[in-house]
């Protein structure tokens, strides 16, 4: 035996706690509800606990459909199957979303030729991924006074790759970072 709060508890096979938030069964408390028949026909308003025992007497469950009605309209319907159906689309609609994934790349006032056409092509590949790329400009020290080589620096690097992406976030400080994001063109 386990206390809780000075109360004793037994300890024995325990129902298991309903995990979701749907109103099912006994945890439909409404002293009037609309109830709808297993095969879709209206059976009228009722209490919550009428409509519970006939959903007992079908070997069915109730479930609360709209709770914020009035009255609140219950369902009796086999509720297992009802979980695995929703489960069942929950993953479907996983499966078919594309999550978009930011890349990010550095780059400083001072950056060689060479070394943007390097960071160019690594967004590139991202971009024709289908992802997107975050792209930074680092300030330091007495490099923040001279703040438009670093924004032709930015616009060196947009320009190069306008054929394969859009400009989302235009080219913006914050704080030592100056920051724009681009979008890709290609859909995959």
């Amino acid at each position: 035996m386990i206390l809780i709060n000075n109360y004793p508890i037994k300890n024995g096979p325990q129902r298991p706690k309903n995990t979701n938030s749907d109103l099912v069964n006994e945890r439909v408390r409404f002293p009037e509800v609309l109830l709808i028949g297993a095969n879709g026909e209206q059976l009228g308003k009722m209490s919550s606990r009428e409509a519970f025992q006939i959903a007992v007497e079908q070997e069915l469950d109730l479930l609360c459909v709209a709770p914020n009605a009035n009255p609140p309209v219950c369902k009796i319907i086999n509720y297992g199957k009802y979980r695995f159906e929703q489960q069942k689309k929950a993953k479907e609609n996983k499966k078919k979303q594309k999550i978009v994934e930011i890349k990010e790349v550095q780059l400083t006032p001072q950056i060689g030729q060479h070394d943007i056409d390097t960071k160019v092509k690594a967004a590139r590949r991202f971009l024709e991924d289908g992802n997107k790329v975050k792209v930074g400009v680092r300030f330091r020290g007495r490099q923040m006074t001279h703040l438009e080589v670093g924004e032709e620096v930015m616009n060196k690097f947009i320009s190069a790759l306008e054929d394969v992406s859009t400009v989302e976030k235009k080219p913006e400080m914050e704080g030592r970072w100056m920051n724009a994001v681009l979008a890709s063109k290609v859909k995959k």
